[in-house]
């Protein structure tokens, strides 16, 4: 079953995003020969994929009935369910698995996804609870408790989504989250940061685009903000040091935001914060900005970050006259895993 990988709900904006259940495939794994029962399962998934639940159920309830207790199969079947609208069954079927030692991730997701369905938020609020308090270091967890507060318009969602990323910082939904919500708010730079981190952990998916235009404005929001100019502070060491340096290099900005200009703008600031700042916030996004700007290949990088969400015709412009040097970013881009280390999580540094 693969619901880890893929979010649950998306926010939309309107002040208040709603959630949008993501229907996943379930998978079984293969080793060698198919088992008679990895070939039922296989069998229901077939179902479920053509949208005949009825048959589905009736494999996995044989499967239920020849092998009691398989975990598996019976949050195959809840699943299921789900998917049909019985929600009565599928939370019939799921919720017992929360108390089995065996219980996973994947069992909390479900009776998640059931309670959002029937918009039973304060047994939903009680279990995740429950799933954080047995998996303390699930960024899926926090993520979809998060999603479930901020479709009640509670904006202690960010804290989630903010723990989130600290227990489980390779988990992009969170930072997809946060990003979206500090696009909200006063607070550009945490926008900036989660929205460009996202785009590296999840790089072509249907979200990417959303963020990509996200990130372009983000910068004109940034300095277009009347702190800015004055000398923006901020309680946070870190993203005062960050301000400092969009500060120091803003004359790269001065005829106004488009990629060169910010190709400008960060390829100065991340010279800046090498010689004055990498010791004390180790921060793997800038290491990386810094391996793109020796590689020669931090121009592609910006190009397919802000190009097209700036100027779909310039960027295809740049694209053509640049070719080889941008087959050479997407070449190298595709063939790494961009991942984040642990510890490096400053939202809650303040100064004294």
């Amino acid at each position: 079953m693969e619901l880890l990988s893929a979010p649950l709900g998306n926010l939309r904006r309107k002040r208040r995003w709603g959630l949008i259940p993501f229907v996943c495939c379930l998978s079984f794994s293969v080793s060698g020969q198919l088992t008679h029962l990895d070939s039922l399962r296989a069998l229901a998934k077939s179902y479920r994929q053509q949208g005949d639940f009825p048959n589905a159920i009736i494999v996995l309830n044989h499967l239920a009935e020849e092998d009691a207790g398989n975990l598996e199969v019976i949050k195959d079947l809840a699943f299921t369910y789900y998917l049909q609208r019985n929600y009565s069954k599928a939370l019939e079927t799921a919720k017992p698995l929360l108390d089995r030692k065996d219980a996973d991730v994947e069992c909390f997701q479900i009776v998640g996804m059931v309670y959002k369905a029937i918009e039973e938020r304060k047994e939903c609020e009680k279990m995740y609870k429950q799933g954080i308090k047995k998996f303390p270091e699930s960024g899926v967890l926090y993520n979809e408790y998060g999603e479930m507060l901020f479709a009640g318009e509670d904006n202690g969602a960010i804290k989630l989504w903010e723990k989130g990323i600290e227990v489980d910082p390779n988990y992009s939904s969170n930072y997809y989250n946060a990003a979206k919500f500090y696009n909200l708010t006063s607070e550009h730079v945490w926008n900036l940061i989660y929205g460009e981190i996202f785009v590296n952990l999840e790089s072509y998916s249907r979200r990417t685009p959303e963020i990509k235009n996200l990130l372009a404005d983000g910068y004109k929001k940034l300095f277009s903000d009347a702190s800015f100019k004055k000398g923006q502070s901020s309680r946070n060491p870190f993203i005062q040091d960050i301000l400092t340096g969009f500060s120091k290099e803003s004359d790269a900005i001065a005829r106004g935001i488009d990629v060169g200009s910010l190709t400008a703008l960060r390829s100065r600031f991340i010279v800046n914060w090498f010689a004055n700042y990498q010791g004390k916030y180790p921060f793997r996004l800038f290491v990386y900005h810094q391996q793109l700007l020796k590689a020669g290949m931090f121009d592609a990088y910006n190009q397919w970050i802000f190009g097209a969400a700036q100027n779909l015709q310039a960027f295809q412009t740049w694209t053509t006259e640049h070719t080889d040097e941008y087959n050479k970013f997407i070449s190298f881009q595709r063939g790494r895993v961009f991942k984040l280390p642990q510890g490096q999580f400053y939202h809650d540094l303040t100064t004294k």
